[in-house]
């Protein structure tokens, strides 16, 4: 019978837990062939990394069968960590370590130090404002909890105590031939009466969207009146670099649409979805990712409007007061 131990992340960790992320079967929504530098910039680099939040389960010290990551959200303010909200953002187990109660134990283990270190609510799977870890490198164009399209995530979850808190809308448009071309009169009048320009001065400024969003090459754009005057309508548009080897083609995600609210209604948040696509289309992007809270059904009709189309959903999940995890 295999002895196994579990331990704290240490240095010499990343190659490893990269394998285990290539080759554990994730889903659609994983990036893949990452390398050690990109983990390191956007994971290990983070100002609140913790080595004691991330713990490995290994054979002999070294060879690794099993990881957990937890973490954080962030305060009202976004502008520190609310150690009362703990994320369990990762965890992953080697397919031929299975079913053999590592995963488990690193719930356990993951759950004993957030508990330790304040934490007073649990969620299982990262979205906005409690995902610190992972931004660029699962969920697509943003962290929303764990992916349906992973197939053993909500099992392994509800199996543990955690039962489903939020569920949030995966959408895809294709930029390249047969793609939607997209119009209708509302956009008609919206496009005569707008154009679309660089939205710098609305760049988020808080904290938590800088050290995770923020280390992804992005930028913001917005629909500007052509007879000058407020912005109409802004969106956040983020390169997804790291997904070009799992989807075999260029990506960007669109995150945090916003319609000024006298303006809604009037087909400016569809228009400028659809311009956004235009854009990066010359530039040889051939998909756009936007995602949306099930719940928000203005943002969903806005989506699939501008040509975006259902492709997975995000579960968010949360541990259930007294939930004792499941023998089997």
């Amino acid at each position: 019978m295999v002895v196994v131990a579990y331990r704290q992340f240490r240095n010499f960790d990343p190659p490893q837990i990269l394998r285990l992320w290539n080759e554990s079967g994730l889903g659609r929504g994983a990036a893949t062939g990452i390398s050690c530098d990109e983990f390191d910039g956007l994971v290990i680099a983070q100002t609140y990394f913790d080595p004691a939040g991330l713990i490995v389960a290994t054979t002999d010290n070294r060879h690794l069968v099993g990881f957990v990551h937890v973490g954080f959200g962030a305060d009202e303010t976004k502008s520190r960590l609310c150690r009362k909200t703990g994320v369990i953002c990762a965890v992953i187990v080697d397919p031929q370590y299975r079913r053999q109660g590592i995963g488990r134990e690193l719930i356990r283990r993951a759950e004993e130090f957030l508990r330790e270190a304040g934490a007073e609510t649990i969620y299982g799977g990262g979205a906005d404002p409690n995902d610190p870890f992972y931004a660029g490198l699962y969920g697509g164009s943003q962290p929303a909890g764990f992916l349906e399209s992973d197939p053993a995530a909500a099992p392994f979850f509800q199996a543990m105590g955690y039962v489903p808190f939020e569920r949030h809308l995966v959408f895809q448009r294709k930029l390249g031939p047969g793609g939607p071309e997209i119009m209708c009169v509302r956009m008609l009048n919206a496009k005569r009466q707008s154009k679309l320009a660089a939205a710098t001065a609305y760049e988020p400024k808080d904290w938590w969207w800088s050290t995770r969003q923020g280390r992804l090459d992005s930028m913001q754009l917005g629909l500007m009146p052509k007879a000058g005057g407020s912005l109409l309508a802004r969106v956040c548009v983020v390169g997804l670099d790291m997904y070009t080897t799992s989807w075999k083609m260029r990506a960007i995600g669109i995150t945090g649409l916003h319609v000024s609210e006298h303006q809604r209604r009037k087909g400016y948040g569809q228009l400028l979805l659809d311009e956004v696509c235009r854009r990066v289309r010359d530039e040889m992007i051939q998909l756009a990712e936007a995602h949306a809270k099930e719940t928000d059904t203005a943002a969903i009709a806005v989506i699939k409007s501008a040509g975006f189309q259902l492709v997975d959903a995000g579960v968010v999940y949360k541990k259930a007061a007294g939930a004792v995890p499941s023998t089997e």
